[in-house]
């Protein structure tokens, strides 16, 4: 190229195979006025050492026992979570097993072969992406390069990132040389997703699992990285960083990156605007209007949302991740571990948490994630919203099982308060006795010229406790409704004696009232109407089992005297 070779174009030699390129030592000349580019932070402060490398010191002192005693293996396999230290510590072994002065386990770095790995100018140690190279053709180029022995090092070393990526053909490429290679050759893999590789694969190499890094040790980490390079990081703010990693150190320093482009004094407040955990008060206004019942308000909201170009599905997502959030506040003591949040946020979630009860969060958490499945198939994101923020506010609306259990709560909540459920009007001055009982449909009353008096034998339902356990299992809001009932046979009809208001609503509704009707057909092959009973008087007898005994007794014409 006339002119000369600009420093922005890669120079590329052949390598000893013949056939493939690797990249050429990096230049440090730079034309004048030319500035280097600023490094991020993983990549200037990755470990050059075993001892440098946080969170892993099963593994760590593993290989480094290898090394010391010089038992290495030919393979290696290296799993785990994104950014918890696989290719590092692959790198760092490459390094070790051709180190000259090697360090108790450890590269000195100070050697011609730690110092020509580190910059590139010896091509004994080769690393390649099984995501862009995972073709069988790939594979026999490295399989011929395997064959030549190392220019400057003692071992050539092949790291092979992503190697789940591989196709099938270039595992089975792959496998001979794996299980027989040259002496010279060491191996070593590197993959998130384990469970993709052949079992082939696996048993010719030797394992080591990653475990996510804890957060402690991430917070330490960061902690160390702002000393060295003169930044101010609080604590508060390192292990906030450290939560938000979710285990994985590179993360955890990209997302201290971020936070430096706001300001080097690195503050929780900081981090909270940085990675979006700030400015959310939308949410709290949605859940006001959700435990409120005002639709209004949680239609508004959203509209002003919508206007302000949110996406719906990402709203979806901070919505479950909001309602899980109130969910672990009120099920675990010691919950800051579980809940990624400043304090001053943490202590507003709990504010939140404690004006709901856990079936309602349940229920919020379940209707959402059903409609995050329904947005990415439906019509209209905003409307797929509006209905799941309608069905929320207005549990009533809503027929499943969780929504029914939210409002039994509430009732009960209500009951144990004091509070009347429903008001009883003022009857007029009765112009007849009242009758023992009432029984009615469970569906409607009966109008007064259809009521018929059923002369058909009365015999106790003596298995309805095998319904009940067929509803505890199938239909758990019917089951709660009747705990403490029992039932009678009337001919063809089952009448179910509850003095529960709440079981004529629910067996109204189809799907409760198919479900009960294939209970008690379940137990006894016979398909019967229902009818319902309710008297104070029916309901001590079938509870009572004193009573029951001297009722049976007189049934049976034994003389009973009761004192």
């Amino acid at each position: 190229m006339s002119g000369g070779e600009p420093s922005s174009i890669k120079r590329l030699a052949p390598c000893a195979a013949g056939n493939r390129f690797v990249r050429m030592p990096k230049s440090t000349h730079f034309l004048k006025g030319e500035r280097a580019l600023y490094q991020v932070l993983y990549r200037k402060w990755r470990p050059k050492t075993f001892d440098d490398v946080y969170g892993q010191p099963t593994v760590t002192a593993a290989l480094r026992n290898e090394l010391r005693t010089d038992r290495l293996a030919h393979a290696y396999l290296f799993t785990g979570s994104r950014g918890t230290g696989k290719t590092t510590c692959a790198k760092i072994l490459a390094k070790a097993v051709n180190c000259l002065d090697l360090q108790d386990g450890n590269p000195c770095g100070e050697c011609a072969i730690c110092r020509g790995i580190d910059d590139g100018s010896i091509l004994d140690v080769v690393e390649i992406d099984a995501a862009s190279n995972n073709g069988v053709d790939n594979i026999r180029d490295l399989q011929e390069e395997a064959g030549f022995t190392p220019v400057s090092a003692k071992y050539r070393v092949y790291i092979i990132d992503e190697v789940h990526m591989l196709s099938a053909g270039a595992f089975n490429a792959l496998l001979k040389t794996l299980e027989e290679p040259p002496e010279h050759v060491i191996f070593i893999l590197a993959t998130t997703e384990v469970h993709k590789l052949p079992a082939t694969i696996l048993s010719r190499c030797q394992r080591f699992d990653f475990g996510r890094i804890p957060a402690e040790d991430i917070a330490a980490r960061l902690l160390d990285v702002a000393r060295k390079e003169s930044l101010t990081l609080t604590e508060e703010a390192a292990m906030l960083l450290a939560r938000l990693a979710d285990g994985a150190l590179r993360d955890a320093l990209s997302l201290m990156d971020q936070c430096l482009s706001r300001s080097e004094e690195i503050t929780a407040e900081v981090v909270s605007q940085a990675v979006g955990l700030a400015g959310r008060d939308y949410l709290y206004e949605l859940s006001a209007a959700v435990r409120g019942n005002d639709v209004a308000t949680a239609l508004t909201v959203l509209d002003r949302l919508y206007a302000a170009s949110c996406d719906m599905e990402r709203l979806c997502v901070e919505m479950i991740d909001f309602y899980r959030n109130l969910m672990i506040l009120k099920s675990v003591k010691n919950a800051e571990t579980l809940v990624i949040a400043a304090s001053c946020e943490l202590e507003h979630m709990r504010e939140e948490a404690a004006c709901y009860e856990l079936p309602a969060v349940l229920h919020c958490m379940d209707a959402l994630q059903n409609t995050l499945e329904r947005l990415r198939g439906g019509a209209s994101r905003r409307v797929e919203m509006e209905m799941a923020l309608m069905r929320l506010a207005t549990p009533a609306l809503d027929v499943s099982n969780e929504a029914l259990l939210r409002r039994i709560k509430a009732l009960e909540d209500a009951l144990r308060g004091g509070a009347a459920v429903a008001p009883t009007p003022a009857a007029p001055e009765p112009a007849a006795p009242t009758p023992a009982h009432e029984e009615v449909s469970p569906s409607a009353a009966p109008a007064p010229a259809a009521v018929a008096e059923d002369t058909a034998a009365e015999e106790p339902f003596t298995r309805w406790n095998e319904v009940m356990d067929d509803l505890r299992r199938n239909c758990m809001p019917l089951y709660g409704v009747l705990l403490g009932s029992s039932a009678i046979i009337k001919g063809d009809k089952v009448v179910i004696c509850t003095d529960n208001e709440l079981f004529r609503g629910l067996v109204t509704q189809e799907e409760h009232k198919q479900k009960l009707q294939a209970a008690v057909r379940n137990v006894t092959g016979r398909q019967y109407r229902f009818g319902l009973r309710r008297t104070a008087t029916v309901q001590q007898e079938a509870t009572d089992p004193l009573t029951a005994f001297l009722r049976e007794s007189r049934e049976r014409g034994v003389p009973v005297t009761e004192e």
